[in-house]
């Protein structure tokens, strides 16, 4: 029996099209190819979880993780039950701009969609 190499786990996040070549645009801008999208859901908001998403240059024991033309969508093992099926996306309106997270396990979420339970 040969040893299989480990590979990292997979989660059940989404990133869009278009919020991936804004993840892309962002890190030319700033010169790095080292970083990825972290997602992530901590205790805290109006509604009881709130949402996370920022670069990374860290791989955390655990971490989920997966690829989208190029950019790396890392999850953390705790959040990655909260987040399955989630899609990011990247909103560019006259009402909002920024990423958003469209969550399908979110029962409610507060007014200003940060947070959920």
């Amino acid at each position: 029996m040969s040893e299989s190499t480990t590979q990292a786990p997979t989660h059940e996040v989404t990133l869009t099209d278009v919020a991936a070549a804004k993840v892309k645009s962002l890190l030319e801008q700033e010169g790095r190819d080292d970083l990825r999208l972290r997602i992530a859901v901590q205790p805290g908001g109006c509604s009881g979880l709130i949402y996370q998403l920022y670069f990374d240059d860290r791989m955390l024991d655990g971490d989920a993780i997966r690829s989208f033309d190029g950019v790396e969508v890392v999850v953390d093992r705790m959040s990655v039950p909260y987040l399955s099926g989630a899609t990011i996306d990247f909103a560019d309106t006259i009402e909002r701009q920024g990423f958003t997270i469209d969550n399908p396990n979110a029962q409610n979420t507060c007014a200003c969609g940060e947070s959920f339970h």
